[in-house]
């Protein structure tokens, strides 16, 4: 692990306080039976082999598209509106789910003329069109949770919301040479990470379906906030900040809007303004977000070898303000919190596992500083690299959320 990395902290839901039968049917055997022949156990089918990404991604595509069955009378072309691909771990976007669908537009112009790509915008989004979804996510080969991630998956998915089903799926795995996962800026610069119900409607309306099952209604409920949010989400990577405020602030009044895609951007676009107290009043926005829905990630960087916080003059990230509202927030209620450090696979785990909890303690001495109620409601703990969320072990910015500190979180305790 390169020490110098982002680590996070993160709430989770704790329930804890703190202080094969079967039946046989049997037949007469006759006076002579045949000596028993060996048979060979029946294995379960196999998953095609990884293959390279571009070829991956035109293996997914290609069955999407060829095998959709529109409902009758649906016109010709049908109109396309793909909602940003995401990461399905995370629900991040990143440069290679960008590429994603930019190959999938220039895929439909040339081969598939009974569809036409429109811009997923609220204005499309209105007529409802066949939204296409998609996660790359990184996977264990060896179907182990806790395996390394040594492959991607690429999951594909066409979603009616006019018959309110799923017309079509496309899947394929990628080798993962030559993959930069890196996040987009938006999420690159986002510093709070947490379970979303918008993201995760997201992911469930991609996997683990199948063509003809209805569409999540969580999904198609926010679905006009996602076309908003996508704007803004541009905005923001485009540098165009005063339009970023101003669409985040039109998709917070949407219904399906409360998300943390909203709040991070409020957030960020303040931020790069320079509009110190609106900052901070997003920032509580998230926090409130992030402990609403029982998981919280702040993204601190540290400095090398060292559990202190790293200062950019340039950056001038304001740690100070964050922590003291994470324990703000934290004290106004009657939770405990015990602090979890997590580290990447990456060097000796012993020192992975030492650190990890070092720096766990550090966030816990600094949230007590801030809130000294919070002083006996707290204990802090190491996990090293057993519980990685990404597990590609790159140690860059696509698997920052392997390099966190937990908060989780267990309500009226004593």
């Amino acid at each position: 692990m390169k020490l110098s990395h982002v680590v996070s902290l993160m709430t989770l839901v704790s329930t804890h306080a703190l202080c094969a039968n079967f039946a046989s049917a049997q037949t007469q055997a006759p006076a002579q039976q045949p000596p028993a022949v060996a048979t060979a156990p029946v294995s379960a089918p196999q998953l095609p082999p990884p293959v390279p990404f571009d070829q991956a991604l035109l293996l997914a595509a290609n069955n999407l598209f060829s095998k959709a069955e529109m409902p009758e009378g649906a016109p010709a072309p049908s109109s396309i509106v793909i909602d940003p691909l995401i990461d399905g771990m995370t629900g991040i976007q990143s440069n290679t789910t960008r590429a994603m669908e930019r190959r999938m537009v220039e895929l439909v112009k040339t081969n598939y003329p009974r569809f036409k790509v429109e811009p997923f915008t609220t204005a499309t989004v209105a007529k409802s069109p066949v939204v296409l979804v998609g996660t790359f996510t990184p996977i264990s080969l060896s179907g182990k949770p806790d395996g390394a991630r040594d492959a991607f998956r690429v999951c594909l998915a066409l979603l009616d919301l006019k018959s309110g089903k799923i017309v079509s799926k496309g899947f394929a795995r990628a080798t993962p040479d030559g993959i930069e996962h890196a996040p987009v800026a938006y999420f690159n610069d986002s510093p709070v990470w947490t379970t979303d119900p918008a993201i995760q409607a997201y992911i469930k309306s991609c996997q683990g379906t199948k063509a003809g099952d209805p569409i999540s209604q969580a999904y198609a409920d926010r679905v006009l906030a996602a076309a908003f949010l996508s704007d803004a989400i541009n905005a923001y990577n485009d540098r165009r900040y005063v339009e970023a405020l101003e669409l985040y602030r039109t998709v917070l009044k949407t219904p399906g809007g409360d998300q943390l895609r909203t709040f991070n951007g409020l957030y960020l676009a303040a931020t790069k303004l320079n509009r110190k107290a609106d900052a901070a009043d997003a920032f509580g926005k998230v926090v409130d977000f992030g402990l609403a829905n029982n998981r919280l990630a702040v993204k601190f960087l540290f400095k090398p070898g060292s559990t202190q916080l790293y200062s950019d003059p340039k950056s001038g990230t304001p740690y100070a303000m964050w922590l003291k509202t994470i324990a703000d927030k934290s004290s106004s209620g009657k939770t405990c919190l015990e602090i979890v450090g997590h580290s990447s696979p990456t060097g000796p785990e012993p020192i992975n596992l030492r650190l990890s909890g070092l720096r766990a303690e550090y966030v816990k001495d600094r949230i007590q500083a801030a809130a000294p109620s919070m002083s006996k409601r707290m204990i802090a703990n190491g996990m090293g690299s057993k519980e990685p969320l990404v597990g590609t072990g790159r140690d860059n910015a696509s698997d920052a959320l392997d390099r966190r500190v937990e908060f989780k979180t267990i309500n009226n305790c004593s």
